[in-house]
């Protein structure tokens, strides 16, 4: 099992943030780059949930998104091409005193099958780089989102 934690800060309130996150209309790859509009699924959709299908380059993870709690949404994943049970991601938003927000999340991928394994070891091998990329492009963008509404 690899585990990957990433802090970032972001001009976004929680709130912004939050609803960038749990968004998952059309044009979500631009906000995030790792969930590619064509594989993108929501299987359903409540108050505080969300049950969805995302992925991108041949890897799709079914998640069940929990933000019951707005400051802590969990993303478990509950079906995947190459992720087991053990796999998700826990996004902690805390607002920073003088306004925006303390972005911190936990990335834990642990592999399914063979692929699964192979894939694992990539990204403990370079995945902190790469989805560290990956967030700094997302913060960018929901910053951006912000400023233009």
């Amino acid at each position: 099992m690899t585990t990957m934690q990433f802090t970032r800060t972001t001009s976004a309130t929680p709130d912004q943030f939050l609803a960038a996150l749990t968004d998952f209309g059309p044009g979500r790859s631009e906000i995030f780059p790792n969930s590619a509009d064509g594989f993108l699924e929501v299987h359903d959709q409540g108050e505080g949930f969300a049950d969805v299908t995302e992925g991108s380059r041949g890897i799709w993870e079914r998640l069940r998104y929990d933000w019951s709690d707005p400051h802590r949404v969990v993303l478990t994943t509950t079906d995947s091409n190459v992720w087991g049970g053990g796999s998700g991601h826990t996004y902690t938003l805390t607002p920073e005193p003088g306004g925006g927000t303390r972005v911190d999340v936990n990335v834990v991928r642990e592999g399914k099958g063979v692929r699964g394994w192979l894939v694992e070891r990539v990204v403990a091998l370079g995945g902190k780089r790469v989805l560290g990329k990956a967030l700094d492009q997302t913060i960018r963008a929901v910053e951006a989102r912000d400023q233009a509404q």
